[in-house]
């Protein structure tokens, strides 16, 4: 900075830019380049000062004011999900889900209940079981032919699949689907299974398992 500038500067008459009509600052000069005093647009200030005062409201609403009106307003994490459980549980409370009795369940016929087993079907099942029941990896569902069931009795029941569906068959590549599928849910894709039964699907897997009499 010339002699003439910091004589200025000292006389409290500070250089002025010619074009911007900011002044310099001074001691900001590195290898010939000098830097204005330009002023902050007031939006960004105003936002600056948005956020101080932000801040302030933050810490004190969380971590200082520990009055109970106070942390209703501001809540930690953990009350918020203590609150979150318990309206979940009033929730649950005033809407039960229901619930299947395994010894006494049968197939579903309702029309709403096979929509909903098939829509399940059609989410989980088809790819190892084919669109029709008709098998892939998986057997076919649409003959008398049952790898699990009652051979004494020679009876396939819902009750008999429905332990299939929540213990799984790990060595064939199922998974259990108990924690998948609500009890209903289980019930309702297996209504829906047993009702292909004799719909003869085109290019149905081969028997497996045994046969059996009964099956529903």
């Amino acid at each position: 900075m010339s002699n003439i500038d910091e004589n200025k500067l000292h006389q409290g008459e500070p250089e002025i830019d010619e074009l911007t009509k900011d002044r310099y600052l001074g001691g900001h000069e590195y290898d010939g380049i000098r830097e204005l005093d330009n002023k902050l647009p007031r939006w960004w200030v105003y936002l600056f000062f948005v956020t101080i005062i932000f801040a302030v409201v933050y810490l004190l609403g969380y971590h200082v004011i520990k009055s109970e009106s106070v942390k209703k307003l501001f809540p930690l994490q953990e009350a918020e999900y203590t609150n979150d459980s318990i309206a979940i549980a009033k929730l649950r409370g005033a809407n039960p889900e229901p619930t299947v009795d395994l010894a006494t369940m049968v197939p579903l016929t309702a029309t709403t209940d096979l929509a909903a087993g098939e829509a399940t079907y059609k989410k989980i099942c088809f790819a190892c079981h084919g669109p029709q029941g008709q098998g892939l990896v998986g057997p076919n569902f649409t003959d008398q032919y049952w790898i699990y069931g009652d051979t004494l009795t020679k009876t396939v029941s819902i009750q008999n699949l429905y332990q299939v569906v929540i213990t799984g068959v790990i060595a064939k590549g199922m998974i259990s689907y108990k924690d998948q599928l609500s009890p209903v849910q289980i019930q309702q894709v297996l209504s829906f299974i047993l009702s292909l039964q004799g719909t003869n699907p085109p290019n149905p897997k081969p028997h497996q398992g045994v046969k059996y009499e009964k099956i529903g």
